[in-house]
């Protein structure tokens, strides 16, 4: 493992240490956990957008999608538990 230093204001320091101690933890691994989930954000956003900007690759290629008001009636229908048709997409209407 490797040992990088960070600098911390007196006053984020002292709010670390306790935010480490009610959690009951040390402020080393507090912090260490912090960062994690700060990288696991970013990384869940960063393919977030890679899906969203193949998904809208496709859409453009082939200039099919699915009308909201079809989707949503099948999403809503899926949570419902109901048995519903999948929406079929197609050209765009102009």
């Amino acid at each position: 493992m490797s040992t990088t230093a960070i600098r911390l204001p007196e006053d984020l320091k002292a709010r670390v240490a306790a935010a480490a101690e009610r959690a009951g933890t040390t402020s080393h691994d507090f912090i260490l956990d912090a960062i994690a989930e700060k990288v696991d954000r970013e990384e869940q956003h960063a393919n977030f957008n890679w899906i969203a900007e193949r998904r809208y690759a496709q859409i453009k290629a082939s200039g099919q999608t699915i009308p909201w008001n079809e989707m949503r009636a099948y999403v809503e229908g899926r949570l419902a538990g109901q048995a519903v048709k999948r929406p079929v997409a197609r050209k765009r209407a102009r």
